[in-house]
């Protein structure tokens, strides 16, 4: 029976094109993942990602939040490697994987419509990769295309892209020598009206730079949004209609009447847990009157909204904050160091009820992070770990693995402070800080890069300058604006924004936005960069006075780490057949020794022994030169002389005839193994052979032997490198 297929096999199948940064943008759409309510197959030169979006048909129940889940899923397939794991599989995501999701997740999040509680999940599925085409870019570029062409309601498209200062030019989407060299790494996500998310580390860039940058961006984003939207044109599903659970306006109205003025007097303080203690009363009242009809969900809902209303109303009609402070005023500082006696470093930054205790490790190269996911760099020497535990908001939680949020604060600190650390050759440590955020009431992560400059300075890593950071927030109603300078958590919960800015007093080295309105406008983020500027001034100041520079020595507790570099050709001399020199270097020195492929090596100990290992690799690694002098040893004696140890595998020969002055009949009349002698380099051959004088000759009657006629010069057998020589004495080769 002939077997036949008379439809088309991709009869949807779509293919469109754009230049983008020089180069082509390719996106296919009907020919995979046909059961996702939206699908896009993107590539940017060779990288390429598959971008899928679901939701689900109706909310679960009871739910009170919008669930958004965003993946962006790493295959080492991409770029030709197979798993480093056990398993040789992939496992949980990687950091780089966990902050990309998060950088596409604050891109979309606030265009969704906020009574929406049905699951949407997205997916992008990165299957291959060209480093000069970040997969970054293309993720948040197939997420909106795949958002705007389903039928889930979203409020885009958005577009990403991301720029690089490379020799003072701002570069849209920088290849990878590009981003090696740049002074920035700017990533950005708008609409066409509006900033809509920005992630970014900077070696120490000015304001006026970083906006510069941001319009750059915004311009690129408006090119890739028309093209968005010419796609959709052609093939753009109808939006679905979905349950909406937005709060009844006339019970709000009703509520707000009633309980206004106590929502009021209960949130009037500069303290969180009075504030919460207030609160409780008026949400049982709320319970016991509306509970029973209504649900958890709605009572919940209303103190959200009255707190909120409560928030925005001090703010913009009386000019008052929550805790009475002025709009651009920081809440009181503290700064410590030294807090924890065996630890190498340590500092602690209090800012009003949010506080951080950081400690500072250092060790030798080989404790550097080793990477393995799709990303070029395969480790790094500094880490940047951040704990937020439930105790620190008073509340109850199970404790385990960092969640997404913390991995993305600990990177934002650790990105704020890599600017300034001394390079690998000036400092051989690898350093990792950890964070311990052991209150917050919001600007945790300023903390934390407050806390971990002071605990580098007291662990004596000699940065170059000191950081500070501030986190800022917004309250905006049509065109009224109030920016507002270190804001707390609930100015943070209830505000349209979050930027956080870190910086040295020369200029920007991390920032981050994210905001709950529908994006942002270039003079709202000048105006909040300049805010944000006169704040970390201002808390650098006291940060300094706790510790003004880097100690002058490490921590008694702290390695000594020295590194040299010696020639490749002379990494195997220092490591020994089998590893045994190198072995037998640690253990007589009782330094640690580390040799990278490049010839550096890295020699860690906690007392001399670090040094002496150094003179001794030195040793092995010395080319002898004629006319040099040395205090050798002799290690064998043949009956034309006596070879002695210059160097570490290293011999020359001393002939017998000068041995000694006079004639001498046997070396052993004169010499012994293990005897030391002062002697010099006359003569290196063509085969680096080495021929001796003796410079302490001793003077020694004639024997009537005649040896010293007997043996031509030339006659003395191999010398050189000794590494496989055993003990006893050396046999004489034969004449060729």
């Amino acid at each position: 029976m002939e077997i036949t297929s008379k439809r088309q096999t991709f009869p949807n199948m779509r293919t469109f094109s754009m230049e983008l940064a020089g180069r082509t943008l390719t996106v296919e759409t009907g020919k995979m993942s046909g059961l996702s309510n939206g699908s896009c197959f993107v590539r940017y030169g060779d990288t390429a990602i598959l971008c899928n979006v679901t939701m689900a048909e109706k909310p679960r129940e009871g739910i009170d939040f919008f669930p958004l889940s965003v993946d962006f899923e790493e295959k080492i397939y991409a770029v030709g490697r197979i798993p480093g794991s056990f398993m040789r599989r992939e496992g949980r995501p990687g950091e780089k994987a966990v902050l990309t999701s998060r950088v596409i997740d604050r891109q979309i999040r606030p265009l969704f419509p906020k009574d929406m509680r049905n699951d949407v999940a997205v997916v992008m599925t990165v299957m291959s990769v060209d480093q000069d085409c970040s997969p970054e870019v293309v993720g948040m570029i197939g997420t909106s295309l795949a958002l705007s062409i389903s039928d889930i309601p979203w409020n885009g498209p958005t577009a990403g892209v991301m720029a690089g200062l490379v020799d003072g030019e701002i570069v849209i989407n920088p290849t990878l020598p590009q981003r090696e060299a740049s002074d920035l790494a700017l990533t950005l996500a708008a609409s066409a009206e509006k900033v809509v998310m920005i992630e970014a580390g900077a070696n120490e860039v000015d304001e006026a730079t970083m906006l510069e940058a941001i319009k750059k961006c915004h311009a690129a984003d408006k090119e890739v949004i028309a093209f968005i939207n010419s796609i959709v044109a052609e093939i753009g599903k109808k939006k679905v209609e979905f349950p909406s659970m937005e709060l009844d306006h006339d019970l709000f109205e009703h509520v707000r009447a009633e309980y206004l003025e106590k929502f009021r007097a209960a949130m009037d303080t500069d303290d969180k847990n009075v504030r919460d203690a207030r609160l409780l009363p008026i949400e049982q009242e709320l319970t016991a009157q509306y509970g029973e009809q209504h649900g958890g969900v709605v009572i919940g809902e209303l103190m959200y909204k009255m707190q909120k209303t409560v928030v925005r109303r001090w703010l913009l009609d009386d000019g008052k904050r929550v805790d009475g402070r002025g709009i651009d005023e920081i809440r009181p500082l503290a700064a410590e160091v030294g807090l924890l006696g065996r630890v190498h470093g340590s500092g602690m930054f209090t800012r009003g009820q949010t506080q951080c205790l950081t400690a500072a490790t250092l060790s030798t190269m080989r404790d550097a992070q080793i990477i393995d996911d799709i990303s070029p760099e395969t480790n790094k020497r500094y880490m940047h770990h951040y704990n937020f535990p439930p105790y620190s908001t008073g509340e109850t939680g199970r404790m385990g693995a960092p969640k997404r949020r913390e991995i993305g604060h600990g990177f934002l600190a650790e990105r704020a402070l890599y600017p300034v650390l001394p390079s690998e050759v000036d400092f051989p440590y690898s350093v990792r800080i950890v964070s311990e955020v052991t209150e917050s009431n919001g600007s945790s992560s300023m903390a934390s890069a407050c806390g971990s400059t002071l605990s580098l300075m007291d662990a004596g890593v000699p940065i170059t300058r000191p950081v500070s950071g501030i986190a800022m927030g917004l309250i905006k109603e049509d065109d009224r604006v109030a920016v507002l300078t270190d804001i707390q958590g609930i100015e943070d919960f209830l505000g349209d924004m979050d930027f956080k800015v870190c910086g040295t007093e020369k200029g920007i080295t991390a920032l981050q936005m994210d905001n709950k309105a529908k994006g942002l406008t270039v003079e709202i983020l000048a105006q909040a960069l300049s805010q944000a500027k006169e704040g970390r001034a201002f808390i650098l100041g006291k940060m300094l006075e706790a510790i003004d520079q880097p100690r002058g020595e490490l921590s008694e507790f702290a390695p000594r780490i020295i590194s040299i570099q010696i020639p490749v050709d002379k990494i195997r001399d220092v490591i020994g057949s089998g590893g045994k020199v190198i072995r037998a270097l640690q253990e007589e020195t009782g330094a640690t020794i580390e040799i990278s492929e490049d010839g550096t090596v890295y020699i860690a100990s906690k007392d001399t022994g670090g040094e002496e290992a150094k003179r001794r690799i030195e040793q092995i690694i010395k080319v002898p030169e004629i006319g040099e002098e040395y205090l050798g040893q002799v290690v064998s004696i043949q009956s034309f002389g006596a070879f002695v140890e210059l160097l570490p595998g290293k011999d020359g020969l001393l002939h017998i005839s000068r041995v000694a002055e006079g004639r001498v009949g046997k070396v052993e009349d004169v010499l012994s193994v293990g005897d030391e002698v002062r002697v010099k380099i006359i003569d290196i051959d063509d085969k680096d052979k080495i021929s001796l004088d003796r410079l302490d000759k001793p003077v020694v009657e004639n024997s009537g032997s005649g040896a010293e006629g007997r043996y031509n010069r030339d006659d003395r057998g191999g010398r050189g490198d000794r590494s496989n020589r055993g003990d006893g004495d050396r046999k004489p080769r034969k004449r060729r």
